[in-house]
């Protein structure tokens, strides 16, 4: 067996050294061998205490690279202080010693060999032929996780026929990584791989494994033959326990069971001030609409669903959720003159949406050149009157002519008669103001202007007009057009005037609770009535219904926002107090006021309507002025016959003609103006009193068979 060199190189030095270990301290105490010996003592002590601070593996092989030095300090310390070479010669077999296990232990040359290089002396090793690459692990040099990586796929059989081509660890994580893969046969796609098939490979649940395509990129190709697999065992335990909010919008809205399908969130914020945390959401699909179920999206987010506090709001493919901490809805806003002015094309905010952002609607059409119809729905105690009374104030202040006919009398339509026109409260009265209205529009086509002396349209704001616009209310009109007297007249002449009237500055605003054809509605009147002006539904007696009467508005079926009987905060809950035989609390909120307006571009928008108080002094909202007609209309108006005081009884022929002689020597009684229900409506005749107009209507047929009954 060869000895190798440096062994023997060394053996010789503490050969040679031990005789001057043992000589030099009791010969020569002062020569510098002993500073030297003691010095390198010195610092194999420092090695020692360097290795044993070290964290780094081989701190043992490093000490006892360092212990020859000390070693042989403390033989030298030691013979320096013995009487001559020391009892039996102690220094001379000290020395030995410190030689014979120097020699054995060979401290630098066999520690030194961190690699484990072979020594000379070991048999030379047989060279193995070289392993050649495969295709599970190819000699690409990849790092040490794609190796590790490339194993584990190669034990598992290399699932789909595929390999990996690069394993990516994902920052901050230990165990989370990206796979690479492509198919091992060029061209051809993955098939059959599945996040078990990974997760089996990998020792994780198939619920961490995410399968993705891989997207064609400069230097590198993608398409069928590609694939990367997400492996997030760590993330996901995070998720499933501390989510973000991003993360929980993913899992448990925008899922295909959730209350916002196919969406994503895209910021969350929280206003303090206003007590209103904001859900800003888009379709990952820019082509698709929001389809929102929003009981289910408020259970996901863990906010309360039934209290009126959570409102969505959709404009085109994005959509936002409003989540507030008390019923935004249920503050008042009182009404100014200031809010009531209308501007240069017309507007005036007539209320305040959830999100606090006025709410306009129009007095006239700007953009149209005409005057602007109004639709007003909703059931008793709604605000419907409330409304009339702001919207009547903004037509006043704009200089507008404006009469009120309503079905029975009231406190607040008696108030409004104040500073309006004229203001009546039976079925005649109405019919007789839609009967003069239509007659202005004749009167007013041929009224010259002062400037040029020929007859014009209509303009708003054209101050060269000789005549002011005109707004003709009818508060529940849809009773009104049932009248079993008046009925007809009121029907018709209303459809007549939402056709016909905006040429020449008139302008109908009927008002009830429903805008169906079966209850007073034709379908032109309807269509007129929405295309020129911003219909307002109040509460109609359901969410329902309300969804109902608004989508019978608007041109398109938009989503209607919810308007509920009253707003009630939720409290505790509702199985523990059924449980515990406690009644329900009782902490509603009127909705009164609360109104869905939808706006030109067929969008319905929740909002409260501006409160005209009732019990104070209303002409700090009207103006000074109440605002007439012209002297000419009155004139022209009396030659027809049609203005006087309209609460005065029906007149004789006024409406139907009289009957004749010959039917009144049958015994048939003749009713005159006095009678109807108290309202100054009269009867019709009964042969001499049939109508000549043609049967144009469902109604008019019904009542041409009634009138059988007297053949």
């Amino acid at each position: 067996m060869t000895t190798p060199r440096s062994v023997a190189l060394e053996r010789l030095a503490y050969t040679l050294a031990a005789p001057v270990l043992a000589v030099a301290p009791n010969v020569y105490p002062d020569s510098l061998v002993n500073s030297v010996v003691q010095l390198a003592g010195a610092a194999g002590i420092g090695g020692w205490i360097l290795a044993a601070k070290s964290d780094e593996p081989g701190t043992g092989r490093r000490i006892l690279r360092w212990t020859p030095l000390v070693l042989a300090a403390a033989v030298d310390v030691a013979a320096g202080h013995t009487t001559g070479f020391g009892p039996y010669w102690l220094d001379g077999v000290l020395a030995a010693g410190w030689a014979a296990v120097g020699s054995f232990v060979l401290p630098f040359s066999r520690h030194s060999r961190r690699r484990h290089r072979p020594a000379l002396a070991a048999p030379a090793p047989q060279l193995a032929p070289a392993a050649e690459p495969t295709v599970a692990q190819p000699d690409d040099g990849a790092d040490q996780l794609t190796r590790e990586a490339r194993m584990l796929w190669e034990r598992a059989g290399m699932p789909a026929r595929t390999h990996v081509v690069k394993a990516t660890r994902h920052t901050a994580m230990r165990h989370d990584l990206t796979l690479l893969l492509r198919a091992s046969e060029t061209g051809r796609p993955i098939t059959g791989l599945s996040p078990e098939v990974v997760g089996a490979a990998f020792g994780v649940s198939a619920a961490d494994v995410t399968l993705a395509d891989v997207a064609i990129q400069p230097g590198r190709q993608g398409g069928p033959g590609w694939m990367e697999a997400l492996i997030t065992p760590e993330a996901n335990a995070r998720r499933r326990t501390k989510p973000t909010d991003a993360e929980r919008w993913s899992d448990r809205v925008a899922g295909p069971k959730g209350g916002a399908p196919g969406s994503e969130l895209v910021h969350k914020t929280r206003d303090d001030e206003r007590g209103v945390t904001f859900y800003r959401a888009k379709m990952t699909d820019s082509t698709e609409s929001p389809r929102i179920d929003l009981p289910k999206l408020c259970r996901a987010l863990d906010l309360p669903e039934d209290d009126s506090c959570v409102f969505v709001l959709i404009d085109g493919n994005e959509f936002l959720i409003s989540a507030f901490d008390t019923p935004p809805l249920s503050a008042v806003f009182p009404a100014t003159r200031e809010l009531l002015t209308p501007d240069a094309k017309g507007m005036y905010v007539c209320g305040y949406t959830i999100t606090g952002q006025p709410v306009k609607t129009m007095v006239y059409q700007h953009d149209k050149n005409a005057p602007a119809h109004g639709l007003t729905l909703g059931v008793s105690r709604s605000g419907k009157t409330q409304f009339f009374a702001i919207h009547m104030a903004a037509q006043s202040l704009d200089g507008h002519v404006v009469w009120l006919g309503t079905v029975r009398k009231d406190e607040k339509t008696s108030v409004l008669g104040r500073y309006i026109d004229r203001q009546g409260s039976n079925a005649l009265w109405m019919a007789r103001s839609l009967r003069a209205a239509k007659a202005l529009c004749e009167i007013r086509a041929d009224m010259p202007w002062p400037h040029d002396g020929q007859p014009h349209d209509y303009k708003p704001g054209d101050p060269r007009c000789p005549y002011r616009q005109l707004n003709v209310y009818g508060d529940e009109f849809m009773t009104a057009a049932q009248d079993a007297d008046f009925g007809e007249f009121i029907q018709k002449d209303g459809e007549d005037l939402t056709v016909t009237g905006l040429k020449y500055g008139i302008g109908f605003n009927p008002a009830g609770q429903s805008p169906f054809a079966h209850n007073g509605f034709s379908t032109e009147m309807k269509d007129n009535l929405r295309q020129n002006s911003r219909p307002v539904i109040f509460n109609m007696g359901s969410p329902g219904a309300t969804r109902k009467a608004a989508e019978g508005t608007m041109e398109n079926a938009y989503d209607v926002p919810t308007i509920p009987a009253r707003y009630s905060r939720s409290e505790g809950s509702a199985i523990e107090r059924a449980m515990r035989g406690e009644a329900d609390p009782e902490n509603g909120v009127s909705t009164g006021g609360v109104a869905v307006i939808v706006l030109d571009n067929g969008r319905a928008v929740l909002m409260r309507s501006l409160y005209a108080d009732f019990d104070t002094d209303l002409s700090r909202l009207f103006p000074d002025e109440v605002n007439r007609l012209t002297d000419y209309e009155i004139s022209e108006l009396e030659k027809r016959g049609l203005w006087f005081d309209w609460n005065e009884p029906v007149r004789p022929g006024e409406f139907w003609p009289e009957p004749d002689e010959d039917d009144d020597s049958e015994g048939r009684p003749r009713r005159r103006g006095g009678g109807g229900k108290g309202q100054g409506g009269g009867g019709r005749g009964s042969k001499g009193g049939r109508r000549s107009e043609q049967v144009a209507s469902p109604r008019q047929a019904l009542e041409a068979i009634k009138s059988l009954t007297d053949a």
